[in-house]
């Protein structure tokens, strides 16, 4: 799978490896990750005069942003109707300012630094009479939090339409553009990007170390530096203290880009009512492509993917006759149990490693919003909203419930993957997860394996694809034991 994005992409989201030998740099922030929350954060840190170091264990921009839909929207879906049943208008509206920030941002920075986007309208619409509903849910709450939405009785698709919500004016890009954008302007401001650098371990009481090896070069030895605070900017974070792995839930879903001989719907769609379609265009050096997201899955459940991807593949040929597939790829997302994302300390008071977290799909405006919140608590500020943020909050509290029945299903994929290992004769056991020790499943879509406890990820030949592990998978023995 390759994502449109990434194809033909500019030599400068890779850069030569931190030496082997260079244990003595210290820094005063290293960022853990090089999607658009740790290029952002390095480069806001960066300006603000402090020296930078970003490490990346695959190329920048090469996860979650890189295979995004790259929609720049504050209208998520069904997301606020959902905060503001558990958490009050409120907090949604305090959600909605800071995306809305962090939108606004985004948009400034592409039109400063020559990143190409199209303004669109974005909707939130019912496929079907039975999510009208819970479109007009989302219309309301949105009116609560004071997002300019329309509602919508009919739209110009080719596809099933039965009302939904219109934001007029959002806009999408090419996340790749922006990616590249960034690293070029980390280093004009003296930071520094590493790609290559898979960290293992973060530990120290004075000044933090961070240690890691050669993600593409297994005989190049290890790396270490220290920093005075380090920022964690991979999905999930990579640190088994704060037990974020408990309160996340990892989900990947799928995209399409094609070829159409009619015309392209010019907005961009997401429907409320399964199965999930995301729409959007996406400029290309032939022309307009179609681009269509949906068929996910959680992590480690991977039941019918390839059939899933059919089906995706089916519902864009039919309302868009014609259409032939040029792309398909993945991303992995996490959701929170308290439906609000998370950044700030990974432990309770902290001030020396941070997290973000938990962006529900939305990541290109919660991305940046989370890196303002991020750097802003570095630097000795405060933004109004970052409470809707917080890593740590008794908004949490309300989530109990959620937690209680996530702690549940991980418990019953733990002992049922081990039943299921040591009990059939399969002519090869699948692997067990070096983080937690769980049964991954094999995913025939993207051949790949996934572990159903917290969202870990490996290619078919063992190596990390995805946190929170770092070490690369073992064999289960014959036998069914370790």
């Amino acid at each position: 799978m390759n994502s449109i994005w990434l194809e033909g992409r500019s030599g400068s989201v890779a850069r030569v490896p931190l030496a082997p030998d260079d244990t003595t740099q210290t820094v005063d922030i290293a960022v853990i990750g090089a999607g658009i929350t740790g290029l952002t954060t390095a480069l806001l840190l960066a300006r603000a005069g402090l020296e930078v170091v970003v490490l990346e264990a695959r190329g920048a921009g090469d996860g979650t942003t890189g295979n995004s839909t790259g929609k720049i929207s504050a209208l998520h879906g069904t997301k606020l109707s959902r905060i503001a049943h558990r958490h009050g208008h409120a907090v949604a509206r305090a959600y909605t300012t800071g995306n809305t920030e962090g939108r606004d941002w985004l948009l400034r920075y592409c039109e400063e630094h020559g990143v190409p986007t199209q303004t669109e309208d974005a909707y939130t619409y019912a496929q079907t009479r039975e999510g009208t509903a819970g479109a007009r849910d989302e219309w309301n709450a949105c009116l609560q939090a004071g997002l300019p939405v329309r509602w919508e009785i009919t739209a110009d698709t080719p596809f099933p339409y039965y009302g939904g919500v219109r934001l007029p004016d959002q806009a999408q890009f090419n996340p790749a553009q922006l990616v590249e954008s960034m690293v070029a302007q980390l280093e004009d401001h003296g930071a520094h990007f590493f790609s290559g650098m898979r960290v293992r371990s973060i530990s120290g009481r004075g000044p933090l170390r961070i240690k890691g090896d050669y993600a593409h070069d297994a005989g190049a030895g290890e790396f270490a530096l220290e920093a005075q605070r380090c920022v964690l900017a991979t999905g999930t974070p990579i640190l088994d203290r704060g037990g974020f792995f408990a309160k996340l839930t990892a989900n990947r879903s799928y995209c399409m880009s094609f070829d159409v001989p009619g015309p392209i719907t010019r907005a961009m769609y997401l429907s409320v009512d399964a199965p999930l379609r995301s729409v959007r265009y996406a400029p290309s050096s032939t022309g307009d492509r179609l681009v269509v997201g949906g068929a996910g899955h959680v992590v480690g459940h991977p039941a019918h993917a390839r059939e899933a991807l059919r089906e995706l593949a089916c519902w864009a040929q039919t309302h868009y006759p014609g259409a032939t597939r040029t792309h398909s790829w993945a991303a992995q997302d996490y959701a929170t149990i308290s439906e609000l994302p998370y950044a700030g300390p990974l432990l309770p008071g902290g001030k020396r490693i941070y997290l973000a977290t938990g962006y529900d799909k939305w990541g290109m405006t919660n991305g940046i919003a989370a890196s303002l919140a991020l750097s802003s608590q570095i630097l000795g500020g405060r933004m109004d909203w970052a409470n809707a943020f917080a890593s740590w909050s008794a908004l949490d509290l309300r989530a109990i419930p959620a937690a209680i029945r996530l702690g549940s299903r991980v418990a019953r994929d733990f002992a049922s993957g081990w039943a299921t290992a040591m009990l059939t004769s399969r002519p090869e056991h699948a692997p067990v997860c070096t983080h937690l020790g769980g049964i991954t499943t094999w995913n025939d879509a993207e051949d790949i394996w996934e572990c159903p406890l917290h969202g870990s990820c490996f290619d078919s030949g063992g190596s990390v694809l995805w946190g929170p592990a770092t070490e690369p998978l073992d064999r289960l023995p014959a036998d069914g034991a370790r």
